[in-house]
């Protein structure tokens, strides 16, 4: 198994490169396609990655990670798999994509928002749905007796 290279990106401006010591790989029957063969290779893999033990993360980008993964993370362990195709392989390809994916958008750093104002065709636009949601609702009243 080769070390997990990250392309260089926000918040990662030179890559990150991942040692292979620090990736644990699990295989286990797949329920996905296989035919016959399905029950007997062991074709899904679970690839586990422990973010507060990495030597390729520095305090920042370790902090940065635990924050936003903090969803998907098992204590700090990072769990993904795939069993999506029917060889060992391809499914070991996978599921370092999907782990590089998700470090890569972990690590980038969070943008503020810039507060805007809405437009004026925006409100117009709400103001007249206002008005329809109103028309439709006093359609549904009991007609006026009188």
């Amino acid at each position: 198994m080769d070390e997990l290279r990250i392309e260089p990106g926000p918040g990662i401006p030179k890559g990150l490169v991942v040692p292979a010591t620090e990736l644990v790989e699990r295989f286990s029957h797949s329920s996905g396609p296989g035919g016959q063969g399905v029950n007997t290779s062991d074709s899904r893999v679970q690839l586990a990655f422990d973010v507060a033990a990495s030597s390729a993360l520095d305090d920042r980008l370790r902090e940065r990670a635990l924050n936003n993964l903090a969803g998907r993370l098992s204590g700090t362990l990072l769990v993904v798999s795939a069993s999506e195709h029917r060889s060992q392989f391809a499914n070991r390809k996978a599921a370092r994509e999907r782990l590089a994916a998700l470090l890569r958008t972990a690590l980038a750093p969070e943008t503020p928002r810039r507060a805007t104002r809405p437009t004026r065709a925006s409100r117009l636009r709400r103001l007249a749905a206002k008005r329809m949601r109103a028309e439709l609702k006093a359609q549904r009243r009991r007609p006026n007796v009188d």
